[in-house]
């Protein structure tokens, strides 16, 4: 009977690598080959950097190129070559572990092989490890409770419409806004459309070199870094 290999999403956490799981930290030293994301444009792959002192020195490194673009002919065909790159690691009888910042199942790169991996190669096990999210450091950096009693909490993605926002915004006691650059200035309007309905967090960069909290969004610049969310709570 043929023994596949098992692949591993794992959530390594916002930045800081002391927030790396335990349980994270022990299968990153086992795994034969780690996946690490990049984009097309380069080499480069944060979540290495956090995990890097826990991979073993003969652990294979592979970086998986995936482009930032909204076409989805394009997606398609680089998650499709990207899982046929884990198919096969895991065809030879090697583990692998897929690393993604923050937790694998939200707003991740891990979710798409996932997906990709069942779809065209569901012999495979798959087992995905949680990760600290940024929202979660960010709101124990800020001392923001996010959610108590009654209330719920909004998660969104900061790419969506002004108006998209507004309309999700007023339905919800208290948001967490991730993706906040790219349409910033839209974002900020949104959130003052409410009429004060929030008090606001914005944390940039958060436990990294250059990292920035502002307390009040009217002081965020108009262009901010990628690695960029809000965290409104009720006034």
């Amino acid at each position: 009977m043929k023994v596949y290999g098992k692949l591993f999403g794992i959530g390594v956490g916002p930045g800081d690598s002391e927030l790396l799981t335990l349980k994270a930290a022990r299968i990153l030293s086992e795994v034969d080959v780690v996946l690490a994301a990049s984009s097309s444009k380069n080499e480069y792959s944060r979540s290495l950097d956090i995990a890097r002192g826990h991979i073993r020195e003969d652990c294979e490194v592979i970086r998986l190129k995936y482009p930032m673009t909204r076409d989805d002919h394009v997606l398609e065909k680089a998650w499709k070559e990207n899982a046929d790159i884990a198919a096969d690691i895991l065809e030879s009888g090697r583990s692998a572990a897929f690393l993604t910042l923050g937790d694998p199942l939200i707003y991740s790169t891990f979710g798409y092989m996932m997906q990709t991996l069942v779809r065209y190669y569901p012999e495979y096990d798959i087992e995905v490890v949680p990760g600290v999210t940024s929202y979660q450091a960010a709101a124990a950096k800020t001392r923001t409770v996010l959610v108590e009693s009654g209330q719920n909490l909004l998660l969104t993605s900061g790419v969506a419409s002004e108006e998209g926002l507004r309309k999700s915004l007023s339905l919800c006691d208290n948001a967490v806004i991730l993706k906040a650059y790219r349409n910033f200035v839209d974002l900020r309007g949104a959130v003052e459309g409410l009429n004060g309905k929030y008090n606001s967090k914005f944390v940039s960069r958060l436990g990294m070199d250059g990292e920035q909290i502002f307390d009040k969004i009217t002081d965020v610049p108009d262009k901010t870094h990628y690695l960029s969310l809000m965290l409104l709570t009720a006034n």
